[in-house]
């Protein structure tokens, strides 16, 4: 690696760094309540409606909704929530895929003819219509047996990510099989098996490190896959619901807002740019930590 490329790979490792640790700054700012409400849900009816605003005493630098909410502190902490539901639906599918593709490459003959079988099944049924079967039984037990707010939001999110991890497996189980079966007809595994290794011991030291670079390839896919499934689902008002915002929910609200004679643009400009440049570093993300762990690919770099 030359020295031009690792003075380049710093300043962008530093600059990721810098924006990420930003933009928790500025959730915890936004999410602080101050004696009014937190900042992301107080209403200022006076302030409705207003475009961005840089410079001056009330400043908006993303302008604010249609209550005179901040759009800027609502951006933030719904990135947040997107964010985290991409994360953890993400790691939800990836453990279910790998440990499903795994078990039925490893045990092979009907095991894995009879797994896969039951993932082509799976294939078949409608993603988005179980996601919200999921997610409205999940909302619907929970406000049936309790009545606290803050329980209802926190039920409804873990629902959701839990919902999109669950159906978003397939794919994962499907690469994991093909990877670790090349794996295991190595001579190097066919010497573990002869000398009596432990398949756990096969497993933690010679299966998974070989398939780790696809685990996280596929893992930094599924993260925008889940966030657009949110976004997509909040849009239609059955994701995350309001008071707390998302990038979905906050783009269908400007969609709204969007006319011939008060055409409010920002109210869907900035929460689509936010989504378009969070799926776009994502991939570029990816694709880094791809190069980064295939050896064959980083010495051809």
């Amino acid at each position: 690696m030359t020295q031009k490329n690792r003075t380049r790979k710093d300043i962008l490792a530093v600059l990721f760094f810098v924006v990420v640790l930003s933009f928790v700054i500025g959730v915890v700012w936004a999410t602080q309540d101050d004696g009014g409400g937190r900042r992301f849900e107080q209403t200022h009816f006076e302030a409705a409606l207003l475009p961005p605003t840089w410079f001056g005493s009330e400043r908006h630098i993303f302008g604010t909704d249609q209550l005179g909410r901040d759009l800027f502190a609502r951006c933030l902490v719904g990135g947040a929530l997107s964010l985290g539901v991409g994360l953890f639906a993400a790691l939800i599918a990836v453990s279910l895929g790998t440990l499903w593709g795994t078990i039925a490459a490893v045990r092979g003959g009907a095991w894995d003819a009879a797994m896969m079988r039951i993932v082509d099944i799976l294939y078949g049924l409608p993603s988005i219509m179980l996601v919200v079967l999921i997610s409205v039984a999940a909302s619907t037990l929970v406000t049936s047996t309790n009545d606290s707010p803050i329980s209802e939001e926190v039920v409804n999110v873990v629902a959701l990510f839990t919902a999109i991890g669950i159906v978003s497996w397939l794919t994962v189980s499907r690469v994991i099989r093909g990877q670790v079966k090349s794996v295991v007809s190595r001579p190097s595994l066919q010497a573990c098996k002869v000398i009596g290794v432990s398949q756990l011991r096969t497993f933690t030291h010679h299966i998974f490190p070989a398939i780790l670079g696809p685990i996280v390839v596929y893992a930094t896919l599924t993260i925008p896959a889940a966030m657009l499934s949110e976004a997509f689902l909040s849009f239609l008002g059955i994701g995350i619901r309001e008071p707390l915002p998302s990038w979905g929910n906050l783009a269908s609200d400007g969609l709204s807002q969007l006319n011939p004679v008060h055409s409010r643009w920002w109210l869907l400009f900035w929460p689509c740019l936010c989504i378009a440049s969070t799926l776009i570093v994502m991939n570029w993300l990816g694709n880094k930590l791809r190069v980064r762990l295939d050896p064959t690919l980083g010495a051809s770099t």
